[in-house]
């Protein structure tokens, strides 16, 4: 199963996923963490802190891998969450070595890393984020990223046998 979390930054959805799989799994599947995020400054760090203060004691394996989650190598049958699509896209896109990849490579990739997981657990939820041009800087890049994140949660809501949006900590089914 494929349950897609959304939600705007701060909405309460990683909190939501976190207690959605604690219920499903109930304690039958080791579960896994995987954290997508490379904290940038301090305020960057502190949320990392922040995440895992929050999942502490939960039963979480956690794996800190900020792209190509195809390349991991981990048990089968897990429960896995995935923290989450939005930093994955951004890392997966730009890499300080090599720069910015294609919208196509990028979306490739990312898809390519949906489907390892899929192969390697029952039971997947994965975090993303809204995005609104409304709300974030209208800069070229900006929009390319808008733009594969957008494309990336369509495939993604098209996958998932469940997607609920997340709103002021309240989770709203949108696929049941």
């Amino acid at each position: 199963m494929i349950h897609v979390i959304t939600g705007g930054s701060g909405s309460g959805k990683s909190s939501y996923g976190e207690d959605w799989i604690l219920e499903k799994a109930k304690g039958d599947l080791p579960l896994l963490y995987l954290a997508t995020m490379i904290p940038q400054g301090e305020e960057g760090r502190q949320r990392v802190e922040r995440h895992r203060r929050l999942r502490e004691g939960k039963g979480f394996s956690t794996i800190e891998c900020p792209r190509q989650l195809s390349k991991l190598s981990f048990p089968k049958n897990r429960g896995i969450l995935l923290e989450c699509v939005s930093n994955l896209a951004a890392n997966t896109w730009y890499e300080e070595k090599t720069g910015y990849l294609s919208e196509e490579e990028t979306i490739r990739r990312i898809r390519e890393d949906i489907s390892c997981l899929r192969e390697h657990t029952p039971l997947l939820v994965v975090i993303t984020n809204e995005t609104s041009q409304d709300l974030l800087p209208s800069c070229e890049e900006m929009q390319t990223y808008q733009r594969i994140l957008g494309r990336i949660n369509q495939y993604l809501g098209g996958l998932a046998e469940k997607v609920t949006e997340v709103a002021a900590g309240i989770p709203i089914p949108v696929k049941m």
